[in-house]
């Protein structure tokens, strides 16, 4: 059986994208799923390639027991072959990500982050914490578990059932 594919997108690829895979990988270890879901994350930009998350996001996810890990690197178009879904963190990064798509299965692959939260509103972001306070971290994690409880869900009817 092949494994389901997720990568989690925003501008630099230190805080709001690796939070999410953060989050989405201690849900699906939690729920026992880790060997049939592959998660990654990246940035529409290569600003931060090769650095850590940031320590901020680091921290605030550890004091929830989530590990955050990995390096930087930029989405490039090919991404969309390898992954099912492919989720922007706004609507910005929504739009670069929309600019590299080929095809039509590659359309169909992209999502808002968000959409996966019923509580949501279409199209919504999770905002950048880059240049706020300790709140917006707190905030970015409590959008992603929540959007990543939807998704594992989403995941589990439409792939696994």
């Amino acid at each position: 059986m092949s494994k389901v594919s997720v990568c989690f997108v925003c501008l630099g690829n230190i805080c709001r994208s690796p939070t999410a895979e953060g989050v989405f990988r201690h849900l699906v270890g939690e729920a026992g799923l880790g060997d049939r879901i592959h998660i990654d994350s990246a940035g529409t930009a290569a600003y931060h390639a090769g650095e850590s998350p940031d320590p901020r996001s680091t921290e605030h996810a550890a004091r929830r027991g989530i590990r955050l890990a990995g390096q930087a690197r930029q989405f490039l178009a090919k991404d969309f072959e390898r992954f099912d879904y492919v989720l922007a963190m706004d609507a910005a990064n929504f739009l670069e990500l929309q600019r590299q798509v080929k095809s039509e299965t590659a359309r169909k692959r992209l999502f808002h982050c968000r959409d996966f939260d019923g509580a949501s509103p279409k199209g919504a972001s999770v905002p950048d914490p880059y240049y706020g306070g300790e709140t917006g971290f707190e905030e970015v994690l409590d959008l992603c578990e929540a959007a990543c409880r939807g998704l594992l869900e989403h995941i589990r009817r439409e792939h696994l059932a």
